[in-house]
């Protein structure tokens, strides 16, 4: 396991921690996060979903993306080019889990025309951080 950011760069605690103030004050640092094991509280099933908008506008897209924000079962999600046009991640206790909210929260929503879900078997590498 790595050090202390401070030991790491060979800075003192309180160069570590000013320099750390200064980063997160630039807007360089967003935010500090907790990895989770998903296990732990039972999200034993991951997909990657496939959505397809019933319209290409402005509205369409913007609305669905106003609701998948607000789902704590989305994990992550992109607006992409080409055939899908969103792609949630999504986490879950189970398979029916993972039924009743493609059908009640997703394909409920009227923008849009098309899922599709991808079961992830395994994730040999985990979501990193940035590559610098």
């Amino acid at each position: 396991m790595a050090g202390e950011p401070g030991e790491i760069l060979h800075l003192s605690p309180s160069q570590a921690a000013r320099r750390r103030s200064r980063l997160k004050a630039g807007g360089v640092i967003a935010s500090y996060r907790a990895r989770l094991d998903p296990g732990r509280p039972g999200l034993t099933v991951q997909a990657i979903v496939r959505v397809q908008m019933t319209a290409h506008n402005a509205d369409s897209p913007a609305n669905f993306v106003r609701l998948v924000v607000t789902l704590p079962k989305v994990v992550g999600c992109w607006t992409l080019t080409g055939e899908a046009d969103c792609r949630p991640g999504v986490r879950v206790a189970d398979l029916p889990a993972l039924t009743t909210f493609i059908h009640h929260r997703l394909l409920s929503h009227p923008a849009v025309a098309r899922v599709q879900s991808r079961i992830v078997m395994d994730q040999p590498k985990a979501d990193a951080g940035l590559p610098l």
